[in-house]
């Protein structure tokens, strides 16, 4: 990230919720998604993160607050799939027992393992913007060692990989009282596979909402 002289940390916080923050990936594994295609051949990739999308000019975080109930999600190091599993089985209506629901769990984590460090190139190029928020924290053969493991914390770049793969549409919160707040609701930061919520089969595809803690772990929200 390019720092101005005499940048505070204050202005830096306020260009990543605006999406006006400079990235420039400069690490080794950039150069090689560079010669596979997964990003331009000029000699500096710059990128903008964002903090959730973009509403009307404005985040959604600071238009709306939403009410609840939180449904409590083990924290095993499999929560975010966890979460997404109980969710998508609330929706269908479906028994989930605790066994069930670990196994489906990581069967999501393998599933994600699968198109981003299995699959051929033509076919891992379809999630180029979860490859992308991947390298830019680790080496992408760094992060295929550690999904192979049960504990793998999963975030943003498996939900990207995942809301397009389940066909899902899926919402992440933050608790109220994070944001600054003293209220008990809900804030929306992030969304994925927005395109997934028209009907399918005739039916409409129920968005699954996730709760995201300041301690890193997701709950389900309903």
């Amino acid at each position: 990230m390019a720092f101005k002289p005499g940048q505070s940390n204050e202005s830096i916080l306020e260009e990543l919720k605006n999406g006006q923050a400079q990235f420039e990936l400069i690490s080794s594994h950039v150069a090689s998604l560079s010669s596979s295609m997964f990003l331009t051949n000029s000699p500096r990739n710059l990128f903008f993160a964002r903090i959730g999308p973009s509403i009307g000019g404005k985040s959604q975080a600071l238009k709306k607050v939403e009410s609840y109930s939180v449904q409590r999600v083990t924290g095993d190091g499999r929560c975010m799939f966890r979460a997404l599993v109980k969710g998508m089985a609330l929706n269908k209506g479906l028994p989930l027992s605790s066994r069930q629901e670990r196994e489906d769990a990581d069967e999501l984590r393998m599933a994600v393992k699968e198109v981003i460090c299995d699959k051929n190139n033509n076919e891992r190029r379809k999630y180029e913007e979860a490859l992308i928020a991947i390298t830019v924290e680790e080496p992408l053969r760094r992060y295929c060692q550690r999904i192979g493991h049960p504990d793998f914390w999963g975030g943003e770049s498996e939900l990207l990989v995942l809301s397009r793969l389940c066909c899902q549409p899926i919402t992440v919160y933050i608790p109220e009282h994070e944001h600054g707040s003293r209220g008990l609701g809900f804030i929306p930061i992030a969304e994925y596979g927005a395109e997934f919520k028209g009907s399918r089969k005739g039916k409409p595809r129920k968005v699954v909402r996730l709760l995201y803690s300041g301690k890193n772990h997701y709950d389900l929200l309903v």
